[in-house]
């Protein structure tokens, strides 16, 4: 076989016809019949023994063609990729195929997309918001408070409800008089305050002590399911027992109960750290995720279409996955938010181009600066990963390929220089200086990296040996938004097959 012809088209498409010869396509031909042979029938002889020549002259030649272009196209495809000097991405598609009449071989389209020539503008000496880095006293006493009361004791007292307090609950619900569906309950724990009701059920009841019934008259929201929005009810409820929440105290041994610190004053200084470093990392990824924004809107670059629909692809296998880890089916989740696989790909489409973008950024910056990563920083890189997941670093060698490991860690180079030669800036830009087309003020950044957040192990070991750390956060940020329940406002919205008052 040869190439017999190649032309570069749009899109970073180049466009080869693969002549293969009249010997060769025979040969496959034969292969074919004798592939099939024994499931054609040929009067006048037994199955599988009718000559290969007897067989076209009955069904026509063409009886053998698709499956010998299925025997040739593999030597074919690797004879491309051999014979290519172009650096191209993704796998060479077959787009046509022309068999010779007479048996005289067949000519075969086949486009492959070509790396992308990429043209930079500035990416040294940039500018672009960095958040600062605050942790506010009441955010350590509000996650202390989280951890007293998840670690509270309760006792059932006698004394008149007050909000905070666990109710156990029997109650009837009534509609013009009559019971509807869903609206009783027996032994209905309900913890006052928690808005878990309908809005004034829980008001109402503070005051009751054990043992007392109350009607409640209410209204259902106008937001409740459709039979029952608006509508006058009464609920006739009984307090059969109240618990209070009893929290430990706050001194060093709640301390050392939860932590590992051994005084108070060391718990709290532990989350404040804690809080600092996340906040850090998340002011570093804004500040970073900024400046390569403006380092691809500036980029000259024909990306191929190809390098776009893999990173879809990974895109899509981490919505199933984080799906999965909820415990849910990923096709149920979409057919309950009414979405398809195909609008979910759509949704993702604009983040997954931005990031393959950014990534080629990076990849022409590493170029450029002509940085390279030694084999000790590729060891530095597998310790990390082995650190930050949680696994054997031989286990993380096996799931994870040195060339994605070399990979990452370039690309991590590529930022540092983007970032390091950058100005930090303690305010957003002012509207009158952000460009002329959007005139918007840039969004904050998630706290997501766009190169350099340790995402290999994870997308590694989950079938996208090849994904860089840049393509990665761009799946992960369209899959994770995805892959959130909406939340539901509080006894606003409940379930269609239930009326009770609650909106589960």
């Amino acid at each position: 076989m040869i190439i017999k012809s190649e032309e570069k088209k749009e899109n970073s498409i180049i466009e080869l016809i693969v002549e293969v010869s009249a010997e060769e396509f025979d040969s496959a031909m034969g292969e074919a019949y004798r592939k099939n042979r024994n499931s054609i029938s040929v009067p006048g002889f037994r199955k599988g023994k009718a000559p290969r020549k007897i067989v076209e002259r009955m069904y026509g030649a063409s009886i053998f063609h698709s499956d010998a272009m299925e025997i040739l196209l593999p030597s074919v495809l690797e004879y491309v990729n051999s014979n290519t000097d172009a650096k191209t991405v993704g796998n060479p598609q077959v787009t046509d195929v022309d068999i010779k009449d007479d048996g005289g071989g067949a000519d075969i389209i086949i486009e492959l997309a070509e790396y992308p020539d990429i043209k930079l503008g500035d990416y040294k000496g940039l500018s672009a918001y960095k958040p600062s880095v605050e942790v506010a006293d009441s955010e350590i006493d509000s996650e202390i408070e989280g951890v007293r009361k998840r670690n509270a004791r309760f006792e059932s007292v006698e004394r008149p409800a007050i909000s905070g307090d666990t109710a156990l609950i029997d109650y009837e619900g009534f509609v013009d008089g009559e019971q509807f569906e869903g609206g009783t309950g027996n032994d209905q724990e309900l913890i006052l305050g928690s808005n878990q009701f309908i809005p004034g059920f829980e008001e109402k009841m503070l005051g009751m002590k054990p043992g007392d019934e109350r009607d409640l008259e209410l209204v259902f929201p106008d937001e409740y399911t459709p039979e029952l929005a608006g509508k006058p009810v009464m609920f006739k409820v009984k307090l059969k027992e109240l618990r209070e929440s009893i929290l430990p105290e706050l001194d060093d041994e709640f301390a050392m109960d939860v932590s590992e610190f051994d005084t108070l004053d060391e718990y709290k200084a532990g989350i404040r750290d804690r809080i600092s470093k996340v906040r850090q990392a998340e002011a570093d990824a804004a500040f970073e995720n900024a400046l390569i924004d403006q380092i691809v809107k500036s980029m000259e670059a024909d990306v191929p279409e190809v390098m776009v629909e893999e990173q879809l692809d990974a895109g899509m296998q981490t919505f199933a996955r984080q799906i999965s880890a909820y415990g849910m089916d990923p096709m149920k989740y979409l057919q309950m938010t009414g979405a398809t696989p195909e609008s979910l790909r759509d949704n993702m489409r604009a983040t997954s181009e931005k990031q393959v973008r950014g990534t080629l950024a990076l990849e022409k910056i590493a170029e450029l600066e002509g940085l390279e990563v030694s084999e000790e920083e590729i060891e530095d890189a597998y310790k990390e990963a082995s650190e930050n997941f949680g696994f054997e670093i031989e286990k993380v060698k096996e799931n994870v390929p040195e060339e994605a490991i070399k990979r990452e860690a370039l690309l991590k180079k590529a930022a540092k220089i983007v970032t390091d030669s950058a100005t930090a800036l303690d305010k957003e830009p002012e509207i009158e200086d952000l460009d002329q087309e959007s005139k918007e003020p840039p969004k904050k950044a998630a706290a997501k990296k766009t190169a350099s957040k340790k995402t290999s192990v994870d997308a590694e070991t989950d079938a996208n040996p090849d994904a860089s750390t840049t393509e990665n956060d761009a799946e992960k940020d369209s899959a994770d938004a995805a892959a959130k329940p909406e939340k539901k406002p509080a006894a606003k919205k409940p379930s269609t097959k239930k009326t009770k008052p609650d909106s589960e």
